[in-house]
């Protein structure tokens, strides 16, 4: 009793008061957010037993009716299609942006603020914009297009089978380029100009200063943004619903849409939450890659 409270007192338990309370939040609120998501698909839930705590107990059958869908592995299919391109463009342009703003020329600062801008606007507008921007009839993307000779006829990216699943992917391109930008503008400033220095004189050239110093010396950075990007990309919900409304005939559709739909549409609460159980499960993995990505460097 008596070092606990001289814990207390010196300050340390003071700093534990402070972490956990907000852990107390979390585990009251989205802990039990869970746990009942979870407990509902391995229950019959439907529109007029939602309201009801005894619910007959369906074991694997909600599992094991989303797996023999038809519909489930081509969804599925666009999930990996929008995440790793979602990935991809992300990390290849923000990595582009961040190399580039490491230049340091006069006005980067203000210019590479004005990037976040696509960060902190909230999805829905973000899906407005680029639903305006891809229009079929009077976008500007088709427009550019045109003019540059690449396309005779107008693309209808939004309901298009082709295109749609794409449009989207665009749209988060954009929507998340930013954060990969900043966070790698961290990594890069963390690199010791010492190794680059020392490389050139060895007489290494860009491309050897950057195989050899960047990549490496940001591994644990990289790691944790792409682990951080799977996390939000799984989370995207605004730019489907603003976008292609998952169609036309589930072309765009992916699984964190179709979970939303099976629940708010069909009102098949059970096969919704076993979807998103399907979707914690990847998600848990992601956080538990970052989780290990960032370990080295708390411990340094």
């Amino acid at each position: 009793m008596r070092n606990g409270l001289s814990t207390f007192w010196d300050g340390r338990g003071f700093d534990l008061l402070l972490v956990g309370i907000p852990l107390a939040f979390l585990i009251a609120i989205s802990g039990s957010a869970l746990v009942y998501n979870v407990v509902m698909s391995f229950q019959e839930v439907g529109m007029f037993t939602l309201g009801s705590f005894v619910r007959p107990f369906a074991g694997l059958k909600n599992y094991a009716e989303v797996l023999s869908d038809p519909q489930t592995w081509p969804i599925l299919g666009n999930t990996a299609i929008f995440v790793v391109g979602s990935l991809s463009g992300q990390f290849i342009v923000g990595f582009a942006l961040a190399l580039f703003f490491g230049l340091k020329f006069p006005g980067s600062t203000y210019l590479r603020g004005l990037f976040l801008v696509s960060w902190v606007m909230p999805g829905l507008v973000t899906g407005a914009l680029w639903s305006w921007l891809l229009a079929g009839d009077f976008g500007v993307v088709n427009f550019f297009l045109r003019s540059l000779g690449i396309i005779n006829e107008n693309i209808f990216w939004r309901s298009d089978p082709a295109f749609a699943l794409w449009s989207v992917v665009i749209a988060n391109i954009w929507f998340g380029t930013s954060f990969n930008m900043i966070l790698l503008s961290v990594g890069l400033a963390s690199i010791p100009e010492d190794l680059y220095e020392a490389a050139s004189l060895d007489g290494a050239n860009v491309f050897q200063r950057f195989f050899t110093i960047t990549l490496p010396m940001m591994r644990s950075t990289i790691g944790a943004l792409l682990s951080l990007g799977l996390i939000f990309t799984l989370q995207q919900f605004d730019l489907f619903a603003a976008l292609t409304d998952g169609g036309p005939n589930n072309a765009s559709n992916v699984a964190q849409y179709w979970a939303w739909q099976l629940s708010f549409r069909e009102y098949d609460f059970a096969r919704g939450a076993t979807v998103s159980v399907m979707m914690i499960i990847v998600v848990i993995a992601a956080a538990l890659f970052y989780v290990r990505s960032t370990r080295h460097e708390v411990r340094g």
